[in-house]
């Protein structure tokens, strides 16, 4: 049933009699009233005496009467009735109807002279709560043109300054556009939905839910979905909106419900998920015709995707999208595959798409040939999500590809991924060294990896990567071979030294001086690792690498080199290398002119002052040790000039043999820390003595290795004990032999302590600390024959103190 028409006539339907009065062409006849309700009927009635009522007003009166205990009586006259039929007055309904009609074509004439005229706001008003009204009521209908024509004077109101009267005229447009498609069509036409759009954005809410309700409604006709979702703003609003907690839940239902029609067009579905609205593409993708699904997969792919995101889709989507990239369909797996590409490259998420079961395809397609074989801007692409999928550090070994058993790491596989690298454009072969470096970045696959490579043979083609103009394809190949190279060092050394060009790539990578790249840290960190190979590190020394080495050292300890992440490992490289490069000194004039010229003792005892680098410091103590052994053969010793005799019969006429002041007390020459590389001259003493206390045992093993020098036999071993002495080494060193970390750090021990014993007033001063004596036996009872020899001789200085005692 239709609202009732008295609203529209009634005395209190509208607030100004006035109106009414200069519209209505006919007054309210009093046949047309219910003497029940006083208002016009809309379904009048004859009773048994001939009175007329309202259908369901009498209805109630009679029911009022038998609940009551009462005989149904006229409420006229009161007089009792013998029957409750009643029987439809037709004519007076058609006459009220007519009478309606005429009136509402007068009010709806009085509307169009009011809309086109500068009427009063007031006016303006009761106009469009009128034409409200006679759409609510259901009888626009009746009067189809007048409303078109007073639609495109509506949504002129909607320009208006006062916000009252446009959200008057958003309510009337609202109830307008229920009535029939034809009216939504005709509000939406020209601007009407970019006016909506612009005051969707508006911070008022009465306004706000207006425009979302009179956007609700237009949305329902599916023609003007496509119209509604092309206004450019519209669903990045409404989709901003939806995601909001709004304070009105009638605007935030109906902004849900713009968005479930408007998603009705696939345009709009794709809007939305550019836009962070997800699941309508989703629903499809897992719900739609292969056709469907393939135009969504093909969005995927062109979105850029939060983490989250990626995460949500591969759990919610990744098995449907595994199947596109099974079937025999090119279009299908192309877009399964652009689809991939944005997912996988989240860690959480390629681990999803992996237990999803993408790689047998994946790999499949890659390494397809033939008719199946997908053109080469795929193969990158594929190539590009395997790159990324082994990034998650998922373990590889474990994930079959085939009924064969076989998996990423096995031997045919990876010389498949060697032929295409060497096979294929730069894209491609960037990407699968890529592969390959996230492959041998796990210990668990990196030994199967090496095996297959070097059944291969492809170090030579490997290393030729670092030539590559393309910085990407270097990079790649520069990390690889430093994740193989302590597998192969002997090989890639011999291949860097047997080939032309490629050493002289990693020296100009690292004397970039653009600031510190990760290419850089790779590089350097490559040779360091290869440096244990002496010809290799003569090589470097003639072609000058070390001296661009020490050049980025001083740099980064003075500040003159921008940092960033990737200062640290860049440093640790140079430090490491240039530790190696002390080890070819013995017998070479080039390199011992190289440490002198560059001061190297100096900058190593510098950089065992540094914190948090602790390998920096493992390696400068390794170095200043090689160092100091050259010091007895580098100090110069004094020259002794014979004494002239006036007689050599008479002893007066002799000389006393002359005093030579200024000399190193453990060499017995004259040092410098830059000439003859002395600990003592470089006050690295104290440095290294400092690092005894180290919580990692390997800076305490190189540390107390580079103080043993101070103890060896071509040097002044008494004195050697003073300077440990005075530099509180002493102490440490005992402290170290009684803890027994390590086999190496008792064997360094009980060594050292052993030298120390022999200075007679340390011996004296130990033998009462049982701690040491207990320590020493330990070491003659569970070290090897060597140490057992050195704790014995120990033992033997403290038992002869003690009994001196």
């Amino acid at each position: 049933m239709r609202k009732s028409w008295d609203g529209l006539f009634d005395s209190g339907s509208l607030s100004d009699d006035s109106y009414r009065d200069n519209v209505r062409i006919e007054p309210i006849f009093q046949a047309f009233l219910c003497p029940l309700t006083k208002k016009v009927m809309k379904d009048p009635v004859t009773i048994e005496n001939g009175q007329t009522f309202e259908r369901e007003a009498i209805e109630n009166w009679f029911r009022d009467c038998t609940d009551n205990g009462r005989r149904p009586a006229c409420p006229l006259t009161q007089k009792e009735l013998k029957s409750t039929d009643v029987n439809p007055s037709i004519a007076l309904r058609n006459a009220i109807e007519e009478w309606i009609k005429r009136n509402e074509v007068a009010q709806l004439e009085k509307s169009r002279r009011t809309l086109t005229s500068e009427s009063p706001d007031i006016e303006l008003l009761q106009t469009l709560s009128y034409i409200t009204q006679i759409c609510e009521n259901g009888r626009s209908n009746m009067h189809v043109g007048y409303i078109a024509e007073l639609i495109p004077m509506i949504i002129d109101m909607l320009k208006s300054g006062s916000r009252k009267m446009r959200v008057q005229a958003f309510e009337t447009l609202c109830a307008i556009a229920k009535e029939s498609d034809a009216n939504k069509e005709a509000i939406a036409a020209g601007e009407t939905i970019r006016t909506i759009v612009k005051i969707l954005s508006h911070e008022h809410s009465e306004e706000t839910k207006e425009a979302v309700s009179l956007l609700y409604e237009l949305s329902k006709s599916r023609s003007l979905c496509e119209k509604i979702g092309g206004v450019s703003g519209t669903i990045l609003l409404l989709v901003g909106m939806a995601s909001t907690k709004l304070e009105n839940t009638i605007t935030l239902e109906k902004t849900l419900k713009t968005l479930e029609n408007l998603d009705k067009c696939e345009e709009n579905v794709k809007q939305m998920a550019e836009n962070g609205r997800l699941q309508p593409l989703l629903t499809r993708l897992l719900e739609g015709s292969p056709e469907i699904q393939l135009t969504m997969a093909s969005y995927l792919g062109d979105l850029v995707l939060s983490n989250d995101v990626k995460v949500h889709v591969a759990k919610t989507a990744g098995s449907t999208l595994v199947d596109l990239m099974k079937s025999e369909s090119k279009p299908a797996r192309e877009a399964a595959l652009m689809a991939f590409n944005q997912i996988s490259t989240n860690e959480t998420s390629a681990e999803i798409l992996i237990q999803a079961g993408i790689l047998p395809p994946l790999v499949k397609d890659l390494f397809a040939v033939g008719i199946n074989q997908l053109p080469t801007r795929l193969k990158e692409v594929s190539a590009t999500v395997l790159s990324n999928l082994v990034s998650s550090g998922v373990g590889f070994d474990s994930i079959l590809l085939d009924q064969d058993h076989r998996t990423l790491v096995s031997e045919d596989i990876v010389h498949n991924l060697l032929h295409l690298i060497s096979n294929t454009g730069p894209a491609i072969e960037c990407k699968l060294l890529q592969v390959l470096v996230g492959l041998t970045s796990s210990s668990t696959s990196i030994k199967n990896i090496v095996a297959a490579f070097k059944s291969s043979g492809a170090t030579i083609s490997l290393i030729q990567f670092l030539e590559a103009p393309q910085r990407e394809v270097r990079m790649a190949s520069v990390k690889l071979l430093g994740n193989i190279s302590p597998h192969m060092g002997t090989e890639l050394a011999n291949a860097l030294r047997s080939t032309a060009g490629q050493l002289g790539c990693l020296i100009s990578i690292i004397a970039e001086n653009n600031g510190i790249t990760e290419e850089q840290a790779d590089a350097v960190g490559l040779l360091s690792n290869l440096l244990e190979d002496y010809y290799l590190t003569k090589q470097l020394l003639d072609e000058g690498a070390f001296k661009v080495m020490v050049s980025n050292v001083v740099s980064i300890r003075q500040g003159a080199t921008r940092g960033g992440r990737f200062v640290n490992p860049f440093l640790e490289g140079l430090v490491r290398a240039l530790s190696r490069f002390t080890y070819i000194l013995d017998d070479n004039p080039d390199a011992i002119a190289l440490a002198r010229e560059h001061n190297l003792a100096a900058l190593f005892a510098d950089l065992l002052q540094i914190n948090g680098l602790d390998n920096v410091l493992v390696a400068s103590a390794h170095a200043l040790r090689n160092l100091s052994k050259q010091s007895q053969h580098l100090t110069r010793m004094p020259v002794v000039v014979e004494p002239r005799s006036c007689f050599p019969i008479f002893s007066c006429c002799l000389s006393k043999q002359p005093v030579v002041s200024g000399l190193c007390r453990v060499h017995h020459g004259s040092c410098s820390v830059k000439d003859s590389f002395c600990l003592l001259e470089g006050r690295a003493v104290e440095q290294l003595v400092a690092c005894l206390d180290h919580t990692n045992v390997k800076v305490v093993e190189a540390a107390l290795a580079a103080l043993c020098t101070l103890l060896d036999d071509e040097v002044d071993i008494e004195q050697g004990v003073t300077v440990l002495d005075e530099a509180e080494g002493i102490k440490p060193i005992l402290e170290i032999l009684r803890e027994n970390h390590t086999e190496i750090l008792r064997q360094q021990a009980v060594w050292a302590v052993e030298r120390i014993l022999r200075k007679q007033v340390i011996a004296y001063e130990i033998s009462g600390d049982r701690n040491v004596r207990t320590a020493l036996v330990e070491a003659f009872r569970h070290g090897d024959s060597r140490t057992r020899q050195i704790a014995e001789q120990a033992l033997k200085h403290v038992d002869k103190e003690g009994r001196e005692v």
